[in-house]
């Protein structure tokens, strides 16, 4: 079960990626290999050298009890000091944001895939547009 974040490359230049394991609470876990997850909306924010990702919504697991968790908390998110160290650097010193890309289940556990990214502008995203448009047509002639 891969869920991807498709506004990410529309909307933002996407220069280096990392993988980070999430820190989760309760039946969150099976609502993640379900695939009741969002994260279209969601953001990276560093608080004292850790990480945490922000309004990233996970449904209620459906037979969970009492022991359901809360849908939009902040989940910490688990990567080396080293890596925080080096990302933080980034976003404070060139202006770089930090977004979810994807969330998958990777060796039983579940993994989120962050980037650092620069938001377009919207000629950026117009060329974009172009670009995608002609290659359509392109391989339309071609079959």
């Amino acid at each position: 079960m891969e869920i991807k974040n498709k506004k990410a490359y529309y909307n933002y230049i996407i220069s280096d990626e990392y993988e980070a394991g999430i820190a989760l609470v309760g039946t969150e876990i099976k609502s993640i290999r379900k695939g009741s997850v969002n994260i279209s909306d969601s953001y990276i924010r560093i608080k004292n050298n850790e990480a945490y990702i922000i309004n990233m919504f996970i449904e209620k697991y459906d037979s969970g009890s009492i022991f359901n968790h809360e849908t939009n908390r902040e989940r910490k998110l688990l990567l080396h000091k080293r890596e925080i160290l080096k990302i933080k650097e980034k976003v404070v010193k060139e202006g770089y944001t930090l977004i979810p890309l994807k969330i998958y289940i990777k060796n039983n556990v579940a993994k989120v895939l962050i980037a650092l990214a620069k938001g377009k502008k919207m000629y950026d995203k117009r060329e974009d547009i172009k670009k995608r448009d002609l290659e359509r047509e392109v391989n339309k002639r071609r079959f």
